[in-house]
């Protein structure tokens, strides 16, 4: 199989555009960079509607290639283990079809297969492992980078077995082959080679290596990506932080919060940390270990159960030196669970017992005051979570049976600690003692949700419903709040009507059912249930302190007003308005007037975001003002409803961001199209004047004109002008009320004397006019 994966992906990317099939095209060629660089909202937003494309249109090659880099992101951006066997296994089997087996990303099923198994117990799956790429790099020829990839996984794989000295000679025949073949390795690979060094103890050679291979890779003419630095930072600074050279660790090691943002540098990172902690040389504090707690959480949660217990080891060592004991014992508890999990224990097994033997040897502290003071004692006190958790370890180790106060404060200090399945088990058992407390059992809904543990919240709403046949609303009212959390939204009004019948005041039940409402695009529904909630509130003025929650929030006028904008109830609208002391230029009709300039956060079709400038005509309305191309689904002049949260914080007054603030709000529907067609403009940008002439002859033709280009945009020189031209890219909107002709005869005529000529050709096919004309001018001026 000799076929480059990369000029398949180009060559289909231009057939797909060419037929008309943009969005494919698009998802195609962006879906690799989303899942490298770990932009996850765009891939999981992109991802569905490609793949339901390339299965309507029969592409299986292009199916392979879509699930394989969406697993590459799921495995190794995201760390995940069990929760993506499935698909692993799936696309293995669908990749090895006769219609998918010479496609050129098939071989890489085998890759994710591998990868999937590691995450989960890469020492346990290793003969599997192994066999399968034996197999897999039997049939690649080294020159294709599949044979670099696999490389990497079998050393991995020899890695996890205990043998990198086996690892590295692997390795270096790999590479031999590889450059045998005319090729270079790829960045990644030196990634193994170090991990293999690193092993070996020998840190310098694996600081060499990084430098050898980032030097050869500029070399050849490439450029570092963010991924790239982030990945070579903390490779680097594990290696210093092993070698003792902690100033250059320091310098290396990412932010924590970068860590936080990507899984895939948190093992080496974490490594570090732990060295330079060893050597006094990092804060080894509280929030460090909630910190790696959370990131042990996450990989509990996919399933990804050797590098859970490998981070849960290494937080259990760092919260023994700090004398951190109820936290190590946590840790150990997770340890031990984890264990259960895995194929081959030898040597971890050892680790999880000396870890809980050693928390156990800690000494615990005393109290400051009597067992049934010391709520109050840490109400008043505040320490930080790990104090508390220490304290109140130490109260309910006294013996009888366990306060459910005790351990409620137990579970949240544990929870600000990262310990959230911890948190869970021990609401779990303390309700089997006091079944019926309140708060214990709200807590642990709210747990449950927050850990997307859906076979808990379903035992959890049973139990409350058998213990209240009559009246079942505490049971609907958790599964309403699992279902908002999960995004389904038929159902979250399903079960908040629910509640309602047998709990008709229930006013938060009318929120949540509102906003569900919403979410559906039901306007109407959503305004009926504002305003019952509006009759179902207690009076500001009469309620007491005990009734204050039961009354009407200003947010709720403001959902009031959207879902009455949304329907076009304009009497709706000012009167919820007046109630917010909001004053109207006219008494009665549509609300139609000139508020501020604010942005709209808009949905672009590869799943990212974007915020357009627009004027602000109502408290719930605006007016989009750039003319938008076929990535957004809005365009010039047309009117919107948006949610009334404002999505970006104001700046301190006074500072130079606080002039140019403007509020940021979500798009929510569109009310009135105003049916602009967008058509492009390229080309040397003409004299100041003559560009402001031009502009303003079609705007006032009834055209919309929005120039994107910048500064910076130049264009080729006919003449021969090495520094080119400076250019003008911009957008035209042409009226319902116009026609493409009329806009290509206006452009034609207002630009005929124009020093360099402008080019529209999208708009000249548009119009049936000369395009050849068009494609000399992007010829010439190289557009």
């Amino acid at each position: 199989m000799t076929t480059d994966i990369w000029s398949w992906v180009h060559d289909t990317h231009r057939q797909l555009a060419e037929s008309g099939q943009h969005r494919l095209a698009d998802a195609l060629a962006e879906i690799a960079g989303h899942a490298v660089e770990g932009r996850n909202e765009q891939l999981d937003a992109m991802f569905p509607e490609a793949l339901a494309s390339a299965r309507a249109l029969g592409l299986p090659w292009v199916e392979v290639f879509l699930r394989h880099w969406r697993l590459q992101n799921l495995l190794n951006k995201r760390y995940q283990g069990e929760a993506a066997m499935s698909e692993a296994v799936s696309l293995l089997e669908f990749a090895h079809r006769e219609e998918t087996a010479s496609c050129p990303q098939s071989v890489c099923a085998v890759q994710d297969f591998t990868i999937c198994h590691a995450n989960i117990d890469g020492p346990g799956y290793v003969p599997e492992r192994l066999a399968v790429l034996e197999e897999a790099l039997q049939r690649v020829e080294p020159a294709r980078a599949c044979f670099d990839c696999l490389s990497r996984e079998y050393a991995d794989t020899l890695e996890d077995d205990g043998r990198p000295a086996d690892a590295l000679t692997h390795l270096d025949r790999a590479e031999t082959r590889i450059r045998a073949a005319g090729e270079r390795t790829s960045l990644s690979f030196v990634h193994s080679r170090a991990s293999a060094l690193h092993r070996l103890g020998r840190h310098q050679d694996a600081l060499d290596a990084y430098d050898t291979a980032e030097r050869a890779y500029v070399a050849a003419g490439n450029r570092l990506d963010d991924d790239d630095r982030r990945k070579l930072a903390s490779g680097r600074a594990l290696q210093f932080a092993a070698l003792g050279r902690a100033d250059h660790a320091r310098e290396l090691l990412p932010d924590a919060e970068e860590a936080d943002r990507y899984p895939d540098i948190r093992h080496r990172w974490s490594s570090a940390v732990e060295l330079l902690a060893d050597a006094g040389e990092f804060d080894n504090d509280a929030a460090l270990g909630a910190r790696l707690a959370s990131w042990a959480g996450e990989l509990d949660a996919s399933g990804a159960h050797r590098p859970c217990l490998d981070l849960v080891l290494r937080a259990g060592r760092l919260a023994l030196a700090r004398g951190a004991r109820e936290v190590a014992l946590t840790l150990a508890r997770t340890g031990e669970r984890k264990l259960g999990q895995l194929r081959r224990t030898e040597g971890v097994a050892e680790q999880v017992a000396a870890l809980r033997a050693a928390a156990e040897a800690l000494p615990r502290p005393e109290l400051p005051v009597p067992v049934e003071d010391l709520p109050q004692w840490l109400a008043e006190h505040r320490p930080d979570p790990e104090t508390g958790a220490e304290l109140l370890a130490a109260a309910l180790a006294l013996g009888g049976a366990p306060d459910t106060v005790l351990v409620v404060n137990l579970a949240g200090a544990l929870g600000a600690l990262g310990h959230t399945r911890a948190v869970t088990e021990l609401a779990w058992a303390q309700l089997e003692l006091d079944p019926g407390h309140e708060y214990l059992t709200g807590m642990l809904g709210q747990l449950l949700i927050d850990a997307e543990d859906g076979e808990g919240v379903e035992r959890l709403a049973a139990r409350l419903a058998a213990a209240d046949p009559e009246d079942p609303s505490d049971a609907h009212w958790l599964r309403a709040r699992w279902a908002a959390a999960q995004g389904r939204w038929e159902e979250v009004g399903e079960q908040c009507a629910a509640v309602l019948a047998h709990s008709p005041d229930a006013l938060n039940t009318r929120r949540l059912a509102a906003a569900a409402a919403t979410r559906r695009g039901e306007h109407a529904e959503a305004q009926r249930l504002y305003q019952e909630l509006l009759e179902h509130a207690v009076d500001p003025e009469a309620a007491g302190e005990e009734d204050a929650h039961r009354t009407v929030q200003e947010p709720d006028l403001w959902h009031l007003v959207t879902a009455a904008t949304a329907n076009r109830d304009w009497a709706a609208v000012r009167a919820a308005g007046a109630r917010l002391g909001i004053e109207f230029d006219t008494d009665s009709g549509p609300v139609e007037e000139e508020w501020q300039l604010i942005g709209l956060r808009v949905p672009r079709t590869n799943g990212s975001t974007t915020d357009l400038p627009a004027l602000r005509t109502g408290p719930a309305t605006a007016r989009v003002l750039p003319v938008l191309g076929d990535d957004v689904g809005l365009n010039h002049g047309d009117v919107v409803v948006f949610s009334p949260a404002v999505l970006n914080d104001r700046p301190e007054p006074g500072s130079a961001e606080a002039e140019d603030w403007r509020p940021v709000f979500e798009l929510l529907t569109l009310l009135d199209p105003a049916g602009y067609t967008t058509y492009w403009i390229d080309g040397a940008c003409p004299e100041p004047e003559q560009w402001y002439a031009l502009r303003d002859a079609l705007r006032d033709a009834g055209h919309a004109v929005w120039v994107y280009s910048g500064d910076t945009y130049r264009t080729a020189d006919p003449d021969g002008g090495e520094d080119g031209l400076p250019g003008i890219y911009a957008a035209l909107g042409v009226p319902p009320t116009g026609t493409a002709a009329g806009a290509d005869a206006l452009l034609t005529t207002l630009t005929a004397h124009l020093t360099h000529p402008l080019a529209w050709p999208a708009l000249a096919e548009a119009a049936g006019a000369d395009t050849a004309r068009h494609q000399k001018i992007v010829d010439d001026y190289e557009l």
